[in-house]
């Protein structure tokens, strides 16, 4: 029997080759979040990415927040990113670090840099440090401080280390190329002064490395073989992994980059979406409408719908965009097996069977999913007074409509046959009440052969149906406009992307069931209990997706 070709991505071969020549014994990857914000679909990408790696060649996986900028830091952010990386299936048991539990280290490997002669302390400013670097097809200029000697640069970092210069007034700045064709390499800085409070090591540090000099120490002092990353980091390299030869460490971390996850018509930049919050626009930074990680899991996304989207992505050195319609596939194919087909009505009107016994209820079997019979089966209520969707009736239908209209049959879903009879309407002429006879020998499940009706519809017993909330999400930005408004950089917001409904009707069926939770509504969509807003008094249920879908997977 032939063995399967398994195809690799480029990172898998890069890692191959690095363990068959012995470079790494072993491989030990990481997912570096900033704690400045709540991560993001893309974010994902990273820690599947990275968590399986890992797993795929029996290493360990890191989970490290890279806290070295105390201005936008805080530690909500870093217990939601915890939960959304636990929540993913990306295993850091044991493996939990912080960025900031090595500024000692740090520190010593600025001091180590300044005695080898590869850094200084210089008194330029922001604006003077920019002009100096030069540009893509000029040089720079060396600093005017550039030469001070080794004894001078230890006592003016210690010196600032202590506390005696105002943020601004000096920087350590590594002793590089003016003259390099990467402006990276041209004596970046490495350590600037900030009398901040830091959420982890408090008033300890009043100077913060720069996350290009931060960031290789902290994945060598984890002994991190692979430092996975998005393409944006690759101009960066160079420095990377001049830090960590200068800085002397063996086995160095290797730096490979891959191409982010772009989302068609979604926000996903970190400072729009804070101005979203702050402005009411969006309920929190896990409104559904958002396609934060936490967002995604509030509106009913599964782990493992994530998992799907993101290796039918790939992974590649080419920048490119996915299609929405694509993650919507993911969740409709994870959920059409596993999860239950209920009844609601979105938009009810009652519906009256005249000839069905007064008080009487009986209680109907009906399959929990069929396409899945493992799911089993249940109970649900029927009696005289039910409630249907409005779009189930109408006084004169056009051609083709197979649902009620006077003197139609259709079969409730589950249940009989039912004629309408009639229909009453208020003063403005909206139907209120429909009326209908039942053929007791059409009941599902009997058999009935005796003739066929084209239409099916939905209901809930109306004396046992639960009310609830209806949340139906669309997308946040206008799609024909785009994301950015061109002119000013505004957001194009879609003023219709919530709609509330807050007169619906469910089946009586969700006394277990708690946030998160989620069902297919009969023709209606993939919905979940909200986890936020909920309770078993009040149900509010979120809209995960339709049932309908224009999106198709590629032929290999």
């Amino acid at each position: 029997m032939a063995e399967e070709t398994v195809s690799k991505n480029f990172i898998e071969q890069e890692i191959d080759k690095d363990l068959a020549e012995g470079v790494y014994t072993e491989v030990c990857t990481r997912f570096p979040p900033e704690p400045n914000g709540y991560l993001h679909i893309g974010h994902a990408k990273s820690i599947l990415l990275n968590s399986g790696l890992a797993k795929e060649y029996g290493g360990t996986f890191h989970l490290r927040f890279d806290d070295t900028n105390p201005m936008k830091e805080d530690m909500e952010f870093v217990e939601s990113i915890k939960e959304d990386v636990q929540w993913l299936g990306a295993d850091y048991k044991d493996h939990l670090y912080f960025a900031s539990n090595y500024f000692d280290t740090m520190y010593e490997c600025a001091v180590k840099l300044i005695k080898k002669g590869k850094a200084y302390v210089c008194d330029l400013s922001a604006d003077e440090i920019r002009e100096y670097r030069g540009t893509l097809t000029e040089p720079g200029k060396n600093s005017p401080y550039r030469d001070r000697s080794v004894e001078e640069n230890l006592d003016l970092f210690e010196r600032m280390k202590n506390g005696e210069f105002e943020d601004g007034t000096k920087v350590l700045r590594a002793k590089i190329d003016m003259a390099s064709p990467n402006i990276n390499m041209r004596d970046p800085v490495i350590y600037r002064v900030a009398h901040m409070t830091h959420h982890n090591t408090g008033d300890k540090w009043c100077i913060y490395p720069m996350y290009d000099f931060a960031h290789p120490i902290e994945d060598a002092v984890e002994h991190i073989t692979h430092s996975i990353c998005t393409l944006e980091f690759e101009d960066h390299r160079p420095l990377y992994d001049w830090v960590v030869k200068e800085c002397e460490f063996d086995p160095a971390p290797r730096q490979i980059e891959f191409s982010k996850l772009y989302l068609t018509n979604v926000v996903t930049g970190k400072r729009y979406i804070k101005k979203l919050v702050q402005d009411g626009i969006v309920d929190g930074w896990d409104d559904p409408r958002l396609v934060s990680i936490a967002a995604l899991r509030r509106r009913g996304f599964t782990p493992e719908s994530l998992k799907m989207f993101i290796e039918l992505c790939g992974v590649s050195k080419s920048q490119s965009s996915v299609d929405y319609a694509m993650l919507e596939y993911c969740i409709r194919e994870d959920l059409k097996l596993k999860r239950p087909r209920m009844m609601a009505v979105l938009d009810p009107i009652k519906l009256v069977i005249d000839n069905y016994p007064e008080g009487e209820v009986e209680y109907l079997e009906a399959d929990n999913n069929l396409e899945n019979p493992e799911l089993g089966k249940r109970q649900i209520p029927f009696c005289k007074e039910l409630y249907i969707e409005r779009d189930d009736f109408m006084i004169e239908p056009p051609k083709k409509y197979f649902r009620l209209f006077p003197g139609n049959e259709v079969r409730l879903m589950n249940a009989y046959f039912v004629t309408c009879t009639s229909y009453e309407t208020d003063e403005d002429g909206n139907v209120t009440v429909v009326h209908a006879t039942y053929d007791p020998e059409t009941k599902c499940g009997t058999g009935f052969t005796g003739r066929k009706v084209k239409g099916t519809i939905h209901w809930v017993a109306a004396p046992y149906a639960k009310q609830a909330e209806i949340r139906l999400y669309e997308n946040l930005v206008d799609e024909e406009k785009g994301v950015y408004n061109k002119e000013d950089g505004s957001l194009n917001l879609n003023p219709h992307s919530l709609e509330i409904r807050k007169n619906c009707y469910v089946e009586d069926s969700f006394a277990e069931a708690k946030g998160c939770d989620s069902f297919q509504f009969v023709r209606n969509g993939y919905f979940c209990i909200d986890s936020k807003d909920s309770t078993p008094e009040n149900l509010v249920f979120n809209r995960i997706v339709s049932l309908k879908s224009s999106f198709k997977l590629p032929k290999k």
